[in-house]
């Protein structure tokens, strides 16, 4: 079920008045039914990935505290090799069987008898499950925890099911652990209206974001990508200045839902956005993009092979950045993509203290020094993205080479200037509010007003998502991963 859809739109209202009306010791129960709908909405035969996932990580869990060393390695294996197998078939046995059979291709080695191709198979008919990259990071995150001894297993079946399956997070993130997500859903709820607004406002911020925003800019997106040898260098250009902001918008779209709606409810989910689009250094810019993939990756990959198995730091980070490739896609232009960050990010490490030196010589003014570090990192991150968007390698090289043959400086290519107009005000517009509220306080620019300015806003609010939405009802973007 998508969050832009009529049917969320009716979802969500039944849940929460049936959440409030019931007594405390069922609503987890309710939510745990409610999620699973939410999930089979979109493909009801992949509960069972799911279900399979809360099953065995559950009993692995609930065994090692009483567990010798050896069989609670033995539990871990399990749980890791099933999650990982699961996720390894349903999203990247294709990718895998048909690069190999490329590889061999290209150096001429014909061992697969003829017929049993990888398409043969039919392994890219296998239907990739919504949001299984989120859940399988946060109930490997979770066994990992016990194993470690970090958290205790929770030993309430339904409840630990409603943690990995909790709906508001369940198929974009944020990818939550378990020590402060379980605890938050066994505790007694009240009804709290301040919170309830807040929730609805950020909620309503994002849909927003998705269909008025983020949308209208895929219109001008889909056109660039889709024709990468347009002889219009100029409109490629604003083609992928228009994706990153989509995808920032889009995601920072589902962000404010997911976190609206967990409020609504009386939870409190982790940031998951933090401005990215300020930032001055990669670092910073993965410190505050997809806060809890950034964390998980560098919790349970990065810190394990600097500190356990003394991998040095640069080989430990092009290590974490091609496991964050193929986890947004089995695609090699994920990968390359991901490594371009790593690339930039690994320099910056390694000039960190000769670039200070410099500037301190120099005696640069901080702000001048901070500018040139976003114009740098955001154009360079920005320009990488064209890997993300693009289908193949092939494709995204087109887009790069054409990119720069100014036989032309016709920009619009939907030749609709009113939409081209209404987008970069829109991304103005949203610019300002993410600078100085970002997507966390948007409610203070509403619930700061005296009741007669509120009402106005919010029939300003019906009124723009009217006139203006696209009504298209697109996947969040983060839904494919």
């Amino acid at each position: 079920m998508l969050f832009n859809s009529f049917e969320f739109l009716l979802f969500f209202p039944i849940v929460i008045i049936g959440f409030y009306t019931l007594p405390h010791k069922y609503r987890w129960l309710w939510l745990l039914l409610a999620s699973y709908f939410f999930y089979m909405a979109h493909e009801p035969s992949l509960i069972i990935l799911l279900l399979i996932s809360t099953i065995v990580d559950y009993f692995c869990a609930l065994k090692m505290p009483d567990s010798s060393n050896k069989i609670k390695k033995v539990l871990l294996y399990v749980s890791i090799c099933t999650n990982i197998g699961i996720l390894f078939v349903f999203k990247y046995l294709f990718f895998f069987t048909s690069s190999i059979e490329g590889l061999l291709k290209f150096f001429d080695l014909n061992i697969i008898e003829s017929g049993n191709t990888a398409g043969s198979y039919n392994f890219n008919q296998i239907l990739l499950p919504v949001g299984i990259s989120f859940y399988t990071f946060q109930t490997l995150s979770y066994t990992i925890d016990v194993y470690k001894g970090k958290v205790l297993p929770e030993k309430h079946f339904g409840v630990f099911a409603l943690y990995v399956s909790f709906f508001p997070q369940l198929v974009a993130g944020p990818i939550e652990r378990a020590s402060r997500l379980i605890p938050q859903l066994k505790r007694k709820i009240n009804l709290n209206i301040p919170d309830i607004k807040k929730g609805l406002i950020l909620m309503a911020w994002g849909f927003f974001l998705k269909v008025v925003v983020a949308d209208r800019l895929g219109l001008y997106v889909d056109a660039a990508f889709d024709n990468p040898d347009s002889p219009h260098a100029l409109s490629l250009v604003l083609g992928f200045i228009f994706f990153s902001f989509q995808i920032y918008y889009d995601f920072s779209a589902y962000v404010s839902i997911a976190i609206g709606a967990a409020k609504t409810l009386g939870y409190d989910l982790m940031a998951n956005f933090n401005r990215p689009i300020f930032s001055t250094s990669t670092s910073q810019f993965w410190q505050r993009w997809h806060i809890s993939l950034t964390n998980w990756l560098r919790d349970y990959i990065y810190a394990p092979l600097v500190r356990k198995y003394k991998f040095s730091r640069v080989t430990a980070v092009l290590i974490v950045f091609i496991v964050n490739g193929l986890w947004h896609g089995a695609n090699w232009t994920f990968v390359i993509w991901s490594l371009l960050n790593a690339l930039l990010l690994i320099i910056e490490i390694g000039t960190l203290k000769t670039r200070n030196k410099i500037f301190n010589f120099l005696n640069f003014p901080k702000k001048f020094v901070s500018f040139c570090g976003w114009f740098i990192v955001i154009g360079y991150l920005f320009s990488s993205l064209i890997f993300f968007r693009s289908p193949s390698i092939t494709h995204a090289l087109t887009y790069y080479k054409n990119m720069f043959n100014f036989g032309s400086l016709h920009i619009n290519i939907l030749n609709n200037y009113l939409e081209l107009f209404i987008s970069i005000t829109l991304i103005i517009i949203v610019q300002t509010i993410h600078y100085y509220k970002g997507n966390s306080k948007v409610y203070e620019l509403v619930t700061h007003r005296t009741k007669y300015v509120r009402y106005s806003m919010y029939v300003g609010y019906i009124l723009i998502i009217v006139l203006f939405a696209i009504n298209r009802q697109n996947t969040f973007i983060y839904f494919q991963f």
